[in-house]
């Protein structure tokens, strides 16, 4: 079972490329230059969506949504998540974040 298709576009949101880099920092020596080599390598294949408005206006609704429900998402994924929505777009991730944050639609992994 493989998470990406070949058939398939993707993109990332600036949070995920975020992450990405923040797991580089946060590596030393050798294994470091391995994961920003990877990294710089998906960074660069994959077209990273802007967080316009849309994006922002989303991310209020949404986590005001989840404060009302008494739910909570990390900031990051509710980055992604009002991304995603904002380019109608799917998430594919394996985190259980994302199941709580209404109308997101998740790219099936099977």
């Amino acid at each position: 079972m493989g998470l990406i298709r070949p058939h398939r576009r993707y993109a990332l949101s600036i949070a995920t490329a975020a992450e990405l880099l923040q797991g580089v920092h946060r590596t030393d020596g050798a294994r470091a230059q391995q994961r920003s080599a990877l990294v710089e390598k998906l960074l660069a294949a994959l077209s990273a969506l802007p967080v316009a408005l849309l994006a922002a206006r989303a991310y209020g609704r949404l986590s005001a949504a989840l404060a009302v429900a008494g739910a909570s998402v990390n900031s990051n994924d509710l980055w992604i998540g009002a991304t995603a929505i904002a380019h109608g777009l799917e998430v594919l991730a394996l985190d259980g974040d994302f199941d709580r944050i209404p109308g997101i639609r998740r790219a099936s992994v099977d």
